[in-house]
């Protein structure tokens, strides 16, 4: 049996004992991470990250891991301090909504930087679900937001003369840049001004109008679907079709007194926006949950009421 030093427990409670701090320690539990990909995930600055993981880091509960030109930090290998850490995760609910939603912010933010086979079978089938939406023919110009699955940067760049693609860090535009590089494709990178998602500004500056708009998970959580929206909506051409992936869990309502279905939900969000869901799927693969929607400009659509929003 393992014993430590009480000044040792200490220090490592005192570490350990703020939210964020909790927080930061379950993601790191799971995968490396830099700090990039937690400030998104918990939707606070690197700077004050960074401060978190150096209270923890010099507590001896995370370790930094040099990857290439990126630091990244995890769970401290050391057999006292890794114990700790996996006593103390073990105690919390996974299943709650704030932890399910760092955890999807934080594979979204890392995806770029090389999706691995079982994340390439859901891209595949995000993709499919693109060009059955109406991206068979060419196109003028298209957006992608986000950048969670290579698939559909692939989907968007071989349907449009010119691609575009929006991403939230640094990181993510060198990723998403060398997929592009590797795979052929002719994409122009941007990186939004701020981590939290792209906005009006960043979508002006990308140079719309867009016949197609795709959004992969482009925000860290689903209470900035609303605004991103109403932004995106302002980015089509009259013409032009919005794909949107989000993942499902973070679409739930569960603090709020009223609980809205997350499908519910979304149609909401898209009406109040000025959109028309012409088809709306979810879809699974790989252990993740997404919704699939793909709208247009609600005096374009030419659906009736009653079919808009259709779940196929």
């Amino acid at each position: 049996m393992i014993s430590i030093a009480p000044s040792v427990l200490v220090r490592w409670l005192r570490a350990a004992g703020e939210p964020s701090r909790v927080r930061l320690l379950a993601l790191c539990g799971e995968a490396p991470l830099s700090v990039s990909d937690l400030a998104q995930a918990l939707r606070q600055s690197e700077p004050r990250i960074s401060r978190h993981l150096k209270i923890l880091c010099e507590a001896g509960l995370l370790e930094r891991l040099r990857q290439g030109q990126w630091v990244h930090y995890r769970a401290c290998a050391e057999p006292e301090a890794s114990g700790f850490v996996r006593g103390l995760l073990a105690q919390l609910d996974r299943r709650d909504a704030q932890l399910q939603r760092d955890r999807t912010a934080a594979r979204t933010a890392a995806a770029p930087a090389g999706a691995s086979s079982a994340a390439s079978r859901l891209g595949r089938a995000l993709a499919a679900f693109v060009t059955a939406g109406g991206l068979a023919q060419p196109v003028r110009a298209a957006l992608i937001a986000g950048v969670a699955h290579p698939e559909l940067l692939a989907s968007l760049a071989g349907a449009a003369h010119e691609c575009t693609a929006l991403v939230l860090t640094r990181r993510a535009v060198q990723s998403v840049r060398a997929v592009a590089e590797r795979r052929g494709l002719r994409c122009r990178v941007l990186q939004a001004s701020s981590s939290q998602g792209p906005d009006a500004a960043d979508l002006a500056r990308a140079g719309p109008p867009f016949d197609a708009v795709v959004l992969d998970h482009p925000v860290a959580g689903g209470e900035s679907l609303g605004q991103l929206f109403r932004d995106a909506r302002g980015a089509l051409t009259p013409g032009g079709r919005l794909w949107i992936f989000e993942p499902y869990e973070s679409l739930e309502s569960s603090r709020e007194r009223v609980v809205e279905h997350p499908l519910a939900r979304l149609r909401r969000l898209l009406g109040a926006a000025g959109l028309v869901c012409e088809r709306l799927s979810p879809i699974e693969a790989d252990g993740e949950h997404v919704l699939a929607a793909v709208a247009r400009l609600a005096a374009q659509a030419q659906l009736p009421s009653s079919a808009a929003g259709q779940v196929s």
